[in-house]
């Protein structure tokens, strides 16, 4: 199973940077003027003042071509109504990413363009600020040279589910996230490759300081705690997994079986298997993304994958 996923030429006229480089204030990148199959963000009236397309039908629509997102609006994405990026949107008690045109439209939001913009260390500890209610004071625990979080995030994003969608769950388990929430990028990544837009050490939903983990992050935990074939053992907690599959918690990790969930609104496993997602996509297949698993009926940590839109757990780690 596996995945998918500007330059900078502003001009005074609809005519581009035409002619010598000294007749006209060119920001940078000129020579780029004459691609004209270049996607870029284009300034122009009639209610549509910052949309993207490309170089040619920007100057067909007599626009300015402003080259990249920075150039068509504050905090690096367009503030108008009308603009034609995306970025992170409060509406209600969300904050979540998305397109500009949604955010004001269809949502009756307010762009605040970057996660830092959307509340407190990019997502607000309460719902009476506006923004998602988050684990904001979450435990944390120190194995190796890694600190992880002790528990599951547990972040009221747009997207997320509680297990069966009884909040009792999120209390214990933390909520459930398909792998484009989680990694807070855009939905279509679900679908699509997206890999241009994963960081290294990528936050996503994570707070500030903290990274979804990569399957290198896993590996490392695996390896300090004596190979994944038995890491479920001691990562497990000591309660709360049936069958007397519970571990010894020996490092203080605390793993939970959450279950999880699908596109359709289906749950399965809690109390079974703990599934957790991981910044790291598989070549070549758009639809997929890896996790990590424990199940209650053997000692293992194993990886595998699973399509984007499944609903499964964050553990996020310290950057």
């Amino acid at each position: 199973m596996k995945k998918l996923l500007f330059s900078v030429c502003a001009v005074l006229a609809v005519f581009g940077c035409g002619g010598d480089d000294g007749d006209l204030p060119c920001l940078k990148n000129c020579d780029d003027r004459g691609d004209n199959n270049q996607v870029v963000y284009c300034g122009f009236g009639g209610g549509y003042a910052c949309e993207r397309m490309t170089v040619g039908d920007c100057n067909y629509y007599g626009g300015a071509n402003y080259g990249n997102d920075s150039r068509c609006g504050g905090s690096s994405y367009p503030t108008s109504s009308s603009g034609g990026g995306s970025g992170y949107c409060r509406y209600g008690n969300s904050c979540s990413y998305m397109s500009v045109n949604d955010c004001y439209n269809y949502y009756g939001g307010t762009n605040y363009g970057n996660d830092s913009n959307c509340g407190g260390g990019g997502y607000p500890s309460s719902n009476s600020s506006g923004g998602n209610t988050c684990n904001a004071n979450f435990r944390t625990v120190t194995i190796g040279s890694q600190t992880w979080m002790a528990e599951n995030l547990n972040c009221n994003v747009a997207g997320s589910k509680c297990y069966n969608n009884q909040t009792s769950y999120c209390d214990t388990y933390g909520r459930l996230y398909d792998w484009a929430t989680a990694m807070a990028l855009p939905s279509s990544c679900n679908s699509s490759y997206c890999s241009s837009q994963i960081q290294s050490k990528h936050r996503g939903i994570c707070p500030s300081g903290w990274h979804i983990p990569s399957n290198d992050d896993w590996d490392r935990l695996m390896n300090y705690v004596g190979g994944y074939e038995t890491a479920g053992w001691y990562l497990k907690a000591t309660s709360g997994w049936n069958s007397g599959g519970n571990g010894t918690d020996q490092f203080g990790f605390s793993a939970l079986p959450g279950g999880g969930g699908d596109s359709g609104g289906n749950f399965n496993g809690v109390g079974d298997g703990g599934i957790w997602w991981r910044a790291s996509l598989i070549e070549g297949y758009s639809n997929g993304a890896y996790f990590r698993g424990m199940d209650y009926s053997n000692e293992d940590a194993d990886w595998d994958d699973n399509v984007k839109s499944s609903l499964f757990s964050v553990r996020c780690l310290q950057d």
